[in-house]
């Protein structure tokens, strides 16, 4: 994927604009709490 082009982030979560992503279920704590943010910034 690299070779593609793709921007690739070795993080716990990423967030993109309103995407967020991240690794393993094991990050689900931090993707949880950006999610979090996100949710509190649209309202």
């Amino acid at each position: 994927m690299k070779c593609a082009g793709v921007l690739y982030e070795d993080k716990e979560v990423v967030v993109d604009g309103d995407l967020i992503t991240s690794r393993h279920p094991r990050d689900l704590y931090t993707f949880g709490r950006e999610l979090v943010k996100k949710i509190h910034e649209l309202l």
